[in-house]
């Protein structure tokens, strides 16, 4: 892999690109977004140049889509005519049912495999962008076959997600989309929803200042844009609304059983699973 693009020089595209660099990708990054964006990553050193998405994708190896949904999708469905042959694109999509249809569908000139960096901040753009966002995270891959995994191109994408730290997890599209409805867009709404519940009652500044740690931690994921999330619920809906539920009903549970013994049980598996996140 001797050349990269990243369409999409946001937190993720310019992190993914810092943490080539320190890597040691010695080979051209060039971005492909907004004027602002392009600026802001060239400042960062997070690419060399910004180009055209005409460009970028002649002449990379490897094109890594790290945009909204909409935005992945949207040029999924042009990207094809401008691809080099042989070559590797990828993405940072949240979900990756749409994501893989799109691509299954309109990428023939190169490889797609579809994939799914679980890091981030409640922070947006390349200046927040750090060389170590992806170390000892999880980077979801998504093939349709594991064959996908073993070509030349695959390959060295791997081998670089290892060199950057990332750990890998390979998961089909349905499992990843059910997965993250729990790990990750339940958490975003149990947080904002969390929010806009104390927000609602307690209106006074003098009543937040009796707020601890622990709401400003599990707030953190309200500070996230709804513009960012709009596609990632758009394009996970049946598998958010089932975590929902399940998130309803525990929570129906434990209002039904304050008063008893019940909520022990809770706690208990409650503090399991924190523990063993937290290994």
């Amino acid at each position: 892999m001797n050349s990269v693009a990243i369409v999409g020089t946001g937190l993720i595209g310019a992190s993914f690109g810092l943490a080539l660099r320190r890597a040691g990708f010695i080979g051209p990054i060039l971005g492909v977004s907004s004027e602002r964006a392009l600026a802001d990553a060239v400042a960062v050193g997070a690419i060399d140049r910004g180009v055209t998405l005409a460009e970028a994708a002649g002449q990379a190896e490897l094109v890594f889509l790290s945009q909204s949904i909409g935005r992945i999708l949207d040029t999924l469905r042009h990207l094809d005519p401008l691809l080099r042959p042989g070559a590797l694109v990828t993405d940072a999509g949240s979900t990756k049912n749409e994501i893989v249809d799109h691509a299954r569908q309109f990428i023939r000139r190169g490889q797609f495999l579809g994939g799914h960096p679980m890091a981030g901040k409640e922070l947006r753009g390349a200046a927040a962008a750090e060389a170590g966002l992806f170390q000892g995270c999880t980077w979801v891959l998504t093939p349709d076959e594991p064959a996908e995994l073993e070509t030349p191109a695959a390959r060295a994408f791997v081998d670089w997600l290892d060199r950057i730290g990332a750990r890998l997890v390979v998961l089909d599209c349905d499992e990843h989309d059910r997965v993250v409805a729990f790990t990750s867009h339940l958490a975003q709404l149990a947080s904002t929803a969390l929010a806009s519940s104390v927000g609602e009652n307690l209106s006074e500044e003098r009543h937040l200042r009796v707020a601890g740690p622990g709401l400003r931690g599990m707030t953190r994921l309200a500070l996230s844009s709804y513009d960012l999330w709009r596609d990632i619920l758009a394009t996970n809906a049946e598998q958010i609304d089932r975590a929902l539920s399940r998130y309803v009903q525990k929570m129906e549970y434990i209002r039904d059983n304050l008063r008893t013994r019940q909520l022990q049980n809770e706690f208990a598996r409650g503090a399991d699973l924190a523990a063993r996140l937290r290994k």
